[in-house]
């Protein structure tokens, strides 16, 4: 009897390294899991290339296709739905999920974030403006967090983070750099985790 694999959608923005990390994780882990769908709301970026050459089905999807936010929500449900998803993954995805997708997949939404929340999160605060914030801040460590997603910017339940140190010579550039590398290993380990949880 076969078991049934955990359907993934994954939704990006840019290059989609998380993506790429995650891709290869489930393979090199061999995680119970697979990546069905890639969702962009650019209809030309590196991540939607990548899954394009994995054979994953991609969908651009943007609220500027529809009449109202309304519309552009039952358009992704429908598209989630019809690709039997379990879970959707949050992967440098620079757009708020809609409400109604968030109430329709209840803890079933997570998100990396470039900062140990719930410091530095919210509204406005996405990648360089992140590193930023913290080096303003004096920060001696940084890091990243993945959290489970509802209806306010980064106030979903913490999974799992990680921290790396903010050296004296940093730049945002360069503690950008430091956090992603961080959140290459952490974002599918927080995966794992959170996949056996989700299964048992």
């Amino acid at each position: 009897m076969s078991i049934h694999k955990t359907r993934l959608a994954i939704f990006c923005s840019g290059t989609g390294s998380n993506f790429q990390a995650i891709f290869h994780a489930l393979k090199n882990k061999q995680l119970n899991a697979e990546i069905v769908l890639c969702l962009s709301n650019r209809a030309q970026c590196l991540a939607m290339d990548f899954a394009r050459l994995n054979g994953i089905e991609t969908v651009h999807l943007t609220e500027k296709q529809f009449d109202s936010l309304d519309d552009f929500a039952a358009a992704m449900l429908e598209c989630i739905r019809k690709q039997s998803i379990d879970i959707i993954v949050l992967a440098g995805y620079m757009r708020k999920v809609p409400d109604d997708v968030v109430a329709a997949f209840k803890d079933r939404i997570i998100n990396i974030h470039p900062a140990l929340l719930p410091k530095f999160g919210g509204e406005g605060m996405y990648g360089i403006h992140v590193h930023s914030a913290v080096l303003r801040a004096g920060e001696t460590e940084s890091g990243a967090t993945v959290h489970l997603v509802n209806e306010e910017y980064d106030k979903g339940k913490i999974l799992m983070q990680r921290k790396v140190a903010v050296l004296p010579d940093d730049t945002p550039e360069i503690l950008a750099a430091r956090v992603l590398e961080c959140e290459h290993t952490l974002f599918p380990d927080a995966l794992e985790k959170f996949l056996a949880g989700h299964q048992s």
